[in-house]
Formats: C-alpha cells, sequence, structure tokens
C-alpha cells in the first residue's frame, strides 16, 4: 500500500496497525517512494545468518571482545594493548 507524507503523519497508528498486521507500507514525497515500513519479523537474514544456515560458517562462541579500557597514543607501540586484548 502506497501512502503519503501527510496522510501517514495524520494516519500514522492507523497505518502501523496494518504493518503489524502484515501489510507492508511504501511511504510516498511528492509521487516519488522514499521508504517502506515492514514488520520487523521480516527481516532478511544477515550473510553471516545465510552461511551458518548452510553449514558453510559456524556463529560465534561468545559475545564480541570488550573494547579497549584505554587507548594508545600514536607515537607508542600498540603490542602491550593487543597482548591485554588476548590476554
Amino acid at each position: 500500500m502506497k501512502v503519503g507524507v501527510r496522510e501517514l503523519r495524520n494516519n500514522l497508528s492507523r497505518y502501523l496497525d496494518r504493518v503489524h498486521a502484515g501489510d507492508e507500507v511504501v511511504v510516498t514525497d511528492h509521487g516519488r517512494e522514499i521508504a517502506r515500513v515492514v514488520p520487523i519479523a521480516e527481516r532478511k537474514p544477515s550473510a553471516l545468518d545465510r552461511l551458518v544456515a548452510e553449514g558453510l560458517a559456524t556463529p560465534p562462541m561468545k559475545a564480541r571482545r570488550p573494547l579497549p579500557s584505554r587507548g594508545i597514543p600514536a607515537s607508542q607501540a600498540v603490542s602491550p594493548l593487543v597482548s591485554e586484548l588476548r590476554g
């Protein structure tokens, strides 16, 4: 279903109810399509998700590594920081 920006703004709840029911809403501005509102459940799988599903990759065993607790100025070696992160 296509809807103009003004119509969407004036009746947002109504259109979000349609999206919740599974419909796709294409937003137009002066007749030109500018956005698409779709239900989250229809999220396309990421490249990693597809590779895992095909058996070509395995998901990570644990969450992402935390960011380093400190930075190193560009004038210093990064070896101590790398060792800290691997530790």
